[in-house]
């Protein structure tokens, strides 16, 4: 149940309040009440408080509202579970950005952080912890003797909910906390995080096949009909967690191909002008080899990239009087990187760069390439790069 991926933190509230319903703050982490959690309450009311009736003539009516009382114990044994994620976090300095509890019960949201093997696994596993510990309180304060109120009704419930939600969480396969542990094993092993959570992804999918098996294809083999209901929960159980692993094979996949991502490696060669030259001499650097031409402010920043179109469509009569400015489109404040960045890093700093075309400069600040946007994600999601990746103006 735990959202263990780094994701920049806002600070602000209108995003809670579309998400959801803001519940305040716990320890300093923010609590969401998700809209879709009334829809998982309203079919735990009408599922559920017919059992209820049914196995307790003396509540009559009230069933139901006993039934609602399971939907917030529910909701409480979630809210825990992700506590303990966000307080194990605390201890080692990972900032949790909210907490969120929706309709698949609940994930915890950190914001950027360094994980190690270890420290993943203690974080991940605190959120089952918590359900078994509260499970255990809840077995001690059922009376022996059974009395049959609705006090014993909801503590017992209480207690299989934690129990069953503690069983389920460390079952070995993302997105559920267990399958941390099979991620941190392979990233031990492997020393790449990326390999680990594939792996691990894979063990949620084969989690889903095999509750597909035992609740549905097994039962039907036999000759047995499910009850609707209990069928319902099943697929949408299975539908969320084959999602969730599908999402971590594809962002550990994703993750492994960022140390390819490197400006040096994927930068096309180019050359930086004055922004006094001209367009003709932006043709003779391109004569000489430059497959792009970046323009430099007086500061020797980079502040523009010629457009080949545009140059080209320069009579040679006219080139050496032409400003290379009418030739060139602008590049976004700050969009120049040195040639050593990469991996992540590098991919955080261009998704906070707006525009296409990033310039690469070396240790001296002179212009060596010119890096694109479609370049980047090209090596990041393994697909091949597009013939007309030459350089072209931000709104073509």
């Amino acid at each position: 149940m735990a959202d263990h991926s780094a994701k920049p933190g806002t600070g602000q509230d209108a995003p809670a309040r579309r998400e959801g319903i803001p519940l305040g703050r716990i320890a300093g982490v923010p609590v969401v009440l998700a809209y879709s959690w009334f829809v998982i309450a309203a079919f735990t009311v009408i599922v559920y408080g017919p059992v209820l009736a049914r196995n307790n003539p003396v509540l009559g009516a009230s069933a139901y509202v006993v039934a609602f009382a399971y939907a917030v114990l529910l909701l409480i044994s979630v809210l825990v579970h992700e506590l303990a994620h966000a307080l194990t976090a605390k201890i080692y300095g990972w900032p949790t950005q909210k907490i969120v509890l929706n309709l698949w019960g609940g994930h915890t949201q950190f914001e950027s952080f360094t994980a190690s093997p270890g420290r993943s696994v203690v974080v991940a596993l605190a959120g089952p912890a918590a359900n078994f510990i509260l499970a255990g309180g809840a077995w001690l304060l059922l009376p022996h003797p059974s009395t049959g109120s609705v006090a014993e009704i909801l503590t017992n419930i209480f207690m299989w909910a934690n129990f069953l939600i503690g069983v389920f969480n460390v079952l070995p396969g993302l997105p559920l906390d267990g399958g941390r542990m099979v991620e941190s094993i392979v990233w031990k092993a492997t020393g790449s995080q990326a390999k680990g959570t594939v792996a691990a992804g894979w063990g949620g999918r084969i989690i889903v096949l095999a509750i597909a098996y035992w609740f549905l294809i097994r039962p039907f083999l036999a000759g047995d009909r499910p009850d609707f209901s209990f069928l319902m929960i099943t697929i949408l159980v299975g539908g969320f967690l084959w999602m969730g692993a599908s999402a971590s094979i594809q962002q550990g996949t994703l993750r492994g191909r960022l140390p390819l991502v490197s400006a040096a490696a994927l930068s096309m060669p180019a050359a930086g002008l004055p922004a006094t030259a001209t367009a003709g001499d932006a043709v003779r650097l391109s004569e000489g080899g430059a497959r792009a031409v970046v323009v430099c402010g007086p500061d020797g920043r980079p502040q523009g990239v010629v457009d080949p179109d545009a140059l080209k469509s320069v009579p040679a009569a006219a080139a050496d009087s032409t400003p290379i400015d009418a030739v060139s489109f602008p590049l976004a404040g700050g969009a120049y990187v040195p040639e050593w960045s990469k991996g992540q890093e590098l991919v955080q700093f261009l998704s906070q760069v707006a525009g296409r075309h990033y310039a690469v400069v070396d240790h001296n600040g002179q212009v060596t390439g010119l890096l694109t946007q479609e370049a980047v994600l090209a090596t990041i999601t393994g697909k091949s790069l597009r013939n007309d990746s030459y350089p072209q103006g931000q709104n073509r």
